[in-house]
């Protein structure tokens, strides 16, 4: 029977070329956005080069602190000496990586200006994060302790400043006129793994704050905490918000607020959060509300469609139910047909989206980025494809099959 059906639904789309193609590119352009959006989601919240510690980690990145009473605040990034005088201090702590914001630096080579962004860290930030390094090493304690000029430099400023050449360990990179040695090479790190994409790497040492103000607590640094096992998390976030009641609060304000979230819960803070709300909950549904309604806008034209497609069969379907065939009988067959036309347009979508990936990273579009198609995409397309053909297909079959047979014989 399922062979009959899957033989009439090929004939069908045959017989309606202009019906198949605007189905099919309705289910194919559909998919093949939310295939590559998927992608692209999945590379920037699954652990990526060379952030894949997240199980164990948690973020710090923003500290306000607030004047409820004239309400007024101020929010920035941390300072080093609130990092290394209060969050150090924690007894669940193994390893605290310190990384400042993006600064932007000018080089020349060969008289044309090279842009170069670069970050201060600590020594273990290079513990914490499993940066690939190419050649050389990254900088020690010692090295940030005398504030020497060392830097770790990415592979692609490497190319850009150095040419071909394939040792550069030990040579010298200008920017800003001041000279810094370069000690490590490390792979390239996509744009998407925010706060540790960058083309050098300094001791924070050299940075110009005063890292042993112990007046301002705000500055310009994030911070990866790690702990000693997953099992852990809850112990060290735990501990951090009960340090954070304990640390003194600037003249002038009366609210301090500081958060160490897991990952997934450090972006949606950002998205749609604030201080006291870490917005998980909120930001999955205003995804899901967003696909939701992507999906739904080309379900109900293929629905219409649907609807214009099986009544034009209307002959076809009095003189069955004339000889008897059930309503439940001919429901079924029009789903089968148009599961069988949704997965024939969620194979084209695949095959588009795996063209579309491939010309994403070809062309560099995002910075470093390597998007894939993994088992998670393909199960998101999977479900996507049943979504299509179950909505777009029961109604329409439902009310073909109530169609009165007298009049389905005389259209």
């Amino acid at each position: 029977m399922l062979k009959n059906y899957f033989k009439i639904a090929i004939a069908v789309l045959k017989r309606r070329k202009f019906f198949t193609f605007i189905s099919l590119f309705g289910i194919s352009f559909t998919l093949t956005i939310l295939m590559v959006v998927t992608a692209l989601v999945d590379k920037m919240i699954s652990p990526d080069y060379p952030d894949y510690k997240r199980d164990r980690s948690l973020y710090i990145e923003r500290i306000e602190i607030k004047n409820s009473k004239e309400g007024w605040m101020n929010s920035s990034n941390v300072s080093v000496y609130f990092l290394e005088h209060n969050v150090a201090t924690l007894k669940n702590l193994q390893k605290m990586g310190i990384t400042s914001s993006a600064k932007a630096s000018n080089a020349y080579v060969n008289n044309k200006k090279l842009v170069i962004n670069y970050q201060y860290t600590n020594a273990d930030y290079w513990n914490v994060l499993e940066y690939k390094f190419l050649e050389g090493k990254a900088f020690s304690q010692k090295e940030i302790d005398n504030a020497e000029l060392v830097a770790v430099i990415s592979e692609e400023t490497r190319k850009a400043y150095f040419g071909d050449e394939k040792s550069v360990v030990g040579q010298y990179i200008s920017a800003d006129n001041i000279n810094y040695r370069v000690i490590g090479v490390v792979e390239n790190v996509s744009e998407t793994v925010r706060n540790f994409s960058g083309d050098m790497y300094l001791p924070y040492s050299l940075s110009k704050d005063n890292h042993d103000n112990n007046q301002n607590i705000m500055g310009s640094y994030n911070a990866i905490l790690l702990a000693k096992s997953k099992a852990d998390i809850p112990k060290l976030k735990k501990e951090f918000d009960q340090m954070i009641k304990k640390v003194p609060i600037p003249k002038d304000f009366d609210k301090l607020y500081c958060n160490a979230d897991p990952f997934f819960t450090s972006i949606s803070r950002r998205i749609g959060g604030n201080s006291t709300n870490g917005a998980v909950a909120k930001v999955i549904t205003m995804a899901g509300g967003f696909v939701l309604l992507f999906l739904l806008l080309p379900t109900i034209n293929l629905v219409n469609i649907n609807i214009t497609r099986i009544m034009e069969r209307s002959s076809e379907i009095g003189v069955r139910k004339a000889f008897g065939a059930s309503s439940k009988t001919l429901v079924y067959q029009f789903i089968v047909e148009n599961m069988i036309l949704t997965f024939l347009g969620g194979f084209i979508g695949v095959m588009l989206s795996l063209l579309v990936i491939a010309l994403i990273n070809e062309t560099n579009f995002v910075s470093n980025i390597k998007l894939t198609m993994n088992f998670s995409v393909l199960c998101y397309s999977f479900l996507a494809c049943v979504f299509f053909g179950l909505i777009s297909g029961v109604y329409p079959a439902w009310r073909m099959s109530k169609l009165n047979v007298v009049k389905a014989l005389k259209a």
